[in-house]
């Protein structure tokens, strides 16, 4: 999810802010609409009574100015749009990827929001989770120092990896096998592909989104994402009910590409916009019998 520096002004910070500034003003929008709502009918009757009872009263003028309800912006946004208005740094995905999960947050949240990896894009994900919870996994123990200098209120958590992508091959044959299409918590899974040393709080937690945009990936020595993959998907399944959306960013490489379509299942695929995909993994506990892939 690391991403160079850029410098001078640069057109992605702008569009960002300008996104971050239309999702403070929905929220102002909404509480202002909430606040300005009308009583409910039991009080009307109650009102209608009195004012049958009594004199008639004067109606207000309706010329009179609107004043709304003075709303505080939430920490976590403003924290975010003061930290991508005075930074050159901007996040990998485009604004087009990143307005595929910020779709689905700006309906499920406040929600569980599990992302695999940390970076320069982890402020924007907790603001729009406002009032949830959001987690972050990352593998550079280092780098979780460096940006919780700069961000401290982020919740990260540091997770080694065993595996590498010149495995990719001999674990997706691994994949096939019976065990791995059994459904249940990773940590008692028999698939070497299920990632069991996560914080205990992950696997308690029914997430309602899931990012698979880490760990490294782009040369043979690199972890890579199949085990994340393959574990988000088990996570979805394994929830007591409803849905989990996944979104597994880089699927232009050969690894993202052949893990999220086997385990996560082109039959659930929901959209893909550039390189971030997104599917709705249902409960496979809800409905027993269901098949791995639809």
């Amino acid at each position: 999810m690391r991403s160079k520096l850029q410098c001078g002004i640069n057109l992605k910070v702008i569009l960002l802010c300008c996104f971050l500034i239309f999702l403070l003003t929905i929220f102002i929008t909404r509480s202002t609409f909430s606040s300005s709502s009308p009583p409910s009918s039991s009080t009307n009757s109650s009102q209608s009574h009195l004012i049958s009872t009594s004199e008639p009263q004067q109606q207000q003028p309706c010329d009179q100015p609107f004043i709304p309800t003075c709303t505080k912006t939430p920490p976590s946004l403003a924290h975010a749009i003061i930290h991508y208005a005075t930074t050159n740094v901007t996040p990998q995905q485009t604004i087009k990827e990143v307005s595929v999960s910020a779709a689905v947050l700006s309906q499920k949240s406040p929600c569980n929001f599990l992302v695999f990896g940390l970076g320069f894009d982890s402020l924007m994900w907790t603001a729009l989770n406002h009032g949830g919870r959001t987690v972050f996994l990352e593998e550079a123990s280092s780098w979780i120092d460096q940006i919780k200098q700069k961000l401290p209120g982020l919740e990260a958590y540091h997770v080694a990896y065993d595996t590498k992508v010149h495995e990719a091959d001999k674990l997706m044959e691994m994949g096939r096998k019976e065990e791995c299409r059994a459904v249940g918590d990773p940590r008692l899974s028999k698939c070497e592909l299920a990632l069991k040393n996560l914080p205990s709080d992950v696997y308690d937690i029914e997430w309602d989104l899931i990012m698979v945009d880490a760990p490294t990936g782009y040369f043979d020595g690199a972890p890579g994402r199949m085990s994340a993959i393959y574990t988000a998907g088990l996570m979805g399944r394994n929830r007591e009910e409803g849905e989990t959306h996944v979104f597994v960013h880089d699927v232009d490489r050969v690894v993202e590409d052949s893990f999220s379509k086997a385990f996560l299942c082109e039959g659930y695929l929901t959209e893909q916009e550039g390189r971030i995909r997104h599917f709705t993994i249902p409960s496979h506990r809800a409905r027993l019998g269901r098949p791995f892939c639809p």
